[in-house]
Formats: C-alpha cells, structure tokens, sequence
C-alpha cells in the first residue's frame, strides 16, 4: 500500500512538472509525434495492400487450381521450365474425362491485343480465351448482359464479355452491350458486362477489370491455332477436399502427359495459396524496411526527450535534495523521473494517433481500404511508453544518484 501511494505522488510530481512546462514538453514530442505518425500510417497502409490483395485474388476463389506450364512464383533455376512442352486444348478435354470429381474445368488461353470503339482505342488489353464454365471456377459474374453460352463456343462466334475499366475507357456512358468493338483486326459483338473485381497488378497481378472474355474457339480462329499455350483451371469438388483433390488432379496430368514414375512433373499446379505467401513475404519485408526508417524519428524524439530530462534534473536539483533530506528514496526519485518522460512520450504518441487517424481517412477515401484497428492503437501507445521509459532512465538514474546534501549546495 505504501509503494502505490509512493507512485501515485510520483506520478502528480511529474504530471506537474510537465504542465510546468507546457511548451517545452511539446517541442520535445514533435519527434515522438512524428514517428508515431510514420509507424501507424506504415502499419495502416500495409493492412490497407493485404486487404485490396486479398479482395482482387478473392475472384480466383480458394478452391480453384490452374494447371499452367510454368509455376506463378518462380523458386528455382528457370531453366528447368523452358523447355516444357505447352498444354493443349486436347489435354484439357482428356482432363475433363479423367477427373469426374472436378466440379468444373475450363481450358484458357491469353493474348495482348489493342481494342478500338468508334475513335477511341485502348492498348495492351488482355483477350481471354475461354468456355462458359469461366463463371463456374470463378467468382465472377456478368453485370449486365450475359456470359458466354456453349453456342458461342461451339460455334466459334465474334462475341465477347468486357471487364468494368474497358467499358469505363472506351463507352463512358453508353450501354456497351450490342455493340461491337474492333479486337485486333476482328469485330466482336459485346454480349456482357462483367461486374467490378478490382486490381492485383501492384503486385504484380492482373487487373482483373481491364481484361475481355471471349470464347476459346474464337480465341484459335482470330488470334492462333490448336498450339497455342494454354492454362487449365480446373475447380475441387469442396475447399476441405483440396489437398486429395490437388494429388489426384496431379496423378491425372502426369498419364495424360505420359509420364513415367521416374520423369518429374513437366506441368505446374498454381493456387490462390501460392499467391497469398509470396505477397505475405514480399510485405514483410517491405513493412520490416519501412518500420526501421521510420523508427529513425523515434529514436530522434528519444534524444531529444533524454536532452529535456536532463535539463529536467538539473533545474530541479535543490528540489530532488530537499525530497531525499526527508526521506524519499532513489526508487521513488526513478520512479518520478520515468513517469515524467513516459507522460511526455504519451502525449506525444496521443497526438501522433490522432494525426494518423486523420492521414488514414485520406489514404482510405483515395488510395486503399485502411483503417487503425486496435492492436496498432495498442503498438503505438505501447511504443510511445517505452521510447519514454529508455529515454528517461539514464537521467532519472542520475537524479536519484544524487547526493542530498550536495543537491541542497547547488545554486
């Protein structure tokens, strides 16, 4: 009980020597206030690119895997995947006998072309190649108007679906659908309109607004033939079911490929997992850089409060002899000090939250869906405590190392 009453008056004496000197105590957090500043809107921004990512690959969906030639993340020497033969059309075709426990497969292939409406042109859109089970392996669907139907594929008809940034660009206000647009050197009826999905291309990834959907077959006749590459999206019956679904799926290729027990895989098995961890590395290490530059104006704001509890002590020499002539002791004098720069440091974290919270509505209305959650609230009022405790120990040390009879001397 008496060590709390002996806290408790440390605390009033530093909370009055820190009114005492209101303007100084506020220059001293300007560099707490800044790298409070630095570290929450580096933390909000960061959540802010996990949350756009993950939105923008949701419409791949979790329980969706690509059969490629290549993997999307490359991990080792790129020379073992060169000269891997391309997937066919036919290799889909035989997947789709082979695997009946696929809920759907849908055989895509990818060009860049340049896309014109009356005068206005667009350049380097992705054209993809694909059925109408598109929407079934995806989360996608169309806005307005239809997707394709097995018609246009088996037909090979000119039509085609465009994503929300094309029909933005190229028609602005008028209703896209009927109207045809010119797809290289090919007209194309647009039959739909695909809903907004959002963007991954900041990391790399596709955007996924700024592509069109067109049936395969047409896809061959237009812009290749039978030996282009292509990518096979196949869907497992259930997320549970993944990891069996991803063995057999694997066992299956590997007999439409013809491979021997001892031949390696010749084809790669791509998911929204693989995507997930090389952004969760990437961000950690970007988050990691961009916490220690910024802790650079904490530690700034740290010298700077050590300076003041300097001055602090000093000032106040007399007073500190007079509290140990009548009993105080060298942990209640400690004690003082350290709540004294941890207030100061407080205030300033408090301040600096508050100019966070402000940049991170901006940084919400323009750039990404960021929000302070209440563990960085927690890693910042955390942060400021602690920046205030280092600060202030060598000082309060020294106050409480002080001789009282030479502290009452001191003029």
């Amino acid at each position: 009980m008496k060590s709390f009453h002996e806290i408790l008056e440390s605390f009033h004496i530093a909370y009055g020597a820190v009114r005492a000197n209101k303007v100084r105590g506020m220059l001293t957090t300007l560099g707490i206030i800044i790298g409070i500043v630095a570290v929450v809107t580096t933390m909000t921004a960061a959540n802010g690119l996990g949350n756009r990512f993950k939105e923008s690959i949701s419409v791949i969906g979790s329980d969706v895997l690509f059969v490629s030639r290549t993997p999307w993340i490359f991990t080792g020497n790129f020379f073992d995947f060169r000269n891997r033969e391309n997937l066919t059309l036919k290799d889909s075709e035989k997947l789709e006998h082979q695997l009946p426990a696929a809920r759907a497969i849908d055989p895509r292939s990818y060009t860049t072309q340049s896309i014109k409406y009356r005068s206005k042109q667009l350049e380097n859109i992705t054209i993809i190649g694909a059925t109408n089970n598109y929407i079934l392996v995806s989360n996608a669907a169309p806005e307005y108007g239809r997707f394709l139907i097995s018609n246009d594929i088996q037909y090979k008809k000119n039509v085609c679906v465009i994503g929300a940034e094309i029909k933005e660009q190229l028609f602005k206000d008028v209703d896209p659908v009927n109207k045809k647009i010119k797809i290289g050197r090919h007209f194309f009826l647009v039959v739909g309109l695909m809903e907004k999905q959002g963007s991954a291309s900041f990391f790399g990834g596709p955007n996924f607004d700024r592509q069109i959907v067109i049936p395969i077959s047409s896809m061959m006749k237009c812009f290749g033939g039978t030996n282009r590459p292509f990518d096979i999206v196949v869907k497992a019956p259930s997320t549970e079911e993944m990891s069996d679904f991803e063995y057999a799926l694997i066992g299956e290729m590997r007999k439409i490929r013809k491979l021997t027990p001892s031949e390696r895989d010749n084809f790669s098995i791509n998911k929204m997992d693989t995507l997930m961890n090389a952004y969760n590395n990437v961000m950690g290490v970007v988050v990691l850089i961009g916490l220690i530059i910024t802790s650079i104006s904490l530690f700034v704001g740290g010298i700077g409060v050590m300076n003041i509890m300097f001055v602090s002590v000093t000032e106040r020499t007399r007073e500190i002899g007079i509290r140990k002539a009548i009993g105080a002791k060298k942990k209640t004098i400690l004690i003082q000090f350290l709540f004294e720069s941890s207030s100061i440091c407080l205030v300033g974290g408090l301040i600096g939250l508050l100019l966070a919270f402000g940049v991170t509505k901006l940084i919400n209305a323009f750039l990404l869906p960021a929000s302070i959650s209440p563990t960085i609230v927690a890693v910042a009022l955390s942060i400021s405590i602690l920046v205030g405790i280092l600060s202030g120990v060598i000082p309060a040390y020294r106050a409480s190392r002080l001789n009282p009879i030479e502290a009452l001397r001191y003029e």
